[in-house]
């Protein structure tokens, strides 16, 4: 997987510096009515996708190919972007231990009395059902900062707090080594 992401990173510095727009990924990506917009851009460009992308790297996340579709997701939602990503590390080591074939780093649905919790397509699947679900179950009605959706969220009493760390830990992370620095802008 580090691999796959190292050179999806290689491919999208490359497409920065040039200045191609990859259109197959924008078509894999949205489907066959995908269109070319400034906002996708923009988003090639934006230093979230590089911290968060170099994070994820830095953790083994599986998830780290995915960094583009979390910031997607907190902006079209108007979420913090590193919260949902923040969830996944307390919840399963940034989506290193989930019930197998799930794609579930959030442990959303657990309540339900399914042990697995919510069962996912892929990580985009789970990153879009998770972030529409803090939107509508927690920020939606007044419980929008980590402090009080982590009573609801989770049993521990500890949870808000090791969310709001990954949060902080995800906006200062700074490379240590070259091999670290995955995006180059």
């Amino acid at each position: 997987m580090a691999m796959k992401h190292l050179l999806f990173c290689i491919l999208l510095t490359f497409v920065l510096y040039v200045g191609i727009t990859p259109a197959y990924a924008l078509e894999k990506e949205a489907g066959a009515t995908a269109s070319l917009s400034g906002s996708f851009n923009d988003m090639l460009i934006d230093e979230r996708l590089t911290q968060l992308s170099n994070y994820l790297v830095a953790v083994n996340s599986p998830m780290a190919a995915s960094a583009i579709h979390f910031i997607r997701e907190a902006d079209r939602l108007n979420l913090d972007w590193k919260l949902v990503a923040a969830i996944s590390g307390v919840e399963s080591n940034f989506g290193i231990h989930i019930p197998q074939n799930s794609y579930n780093a959030w442990g959303w649905a657990i309540f339900t009395g399914n042990s697995d919790g919510r069962h996912f397509e892929n990580w985009n699947d789970g990153i879009t059902v998770v972030s529409e679900g803090l939107k509508e179950k927690y920020i939606n009605r007044g419980r929008d900062t980590v402090w009080s959706m982590g009573p609801v969220y989770a049993a521990d009493p500890s949870w808000a707090w090791k969310v709001n760390h990954f949060m902080e830990d995800i906006q200062s992370y700074t490379p240590t080594s070259s091999n670290q620095l995955q995006v180059l802008l």
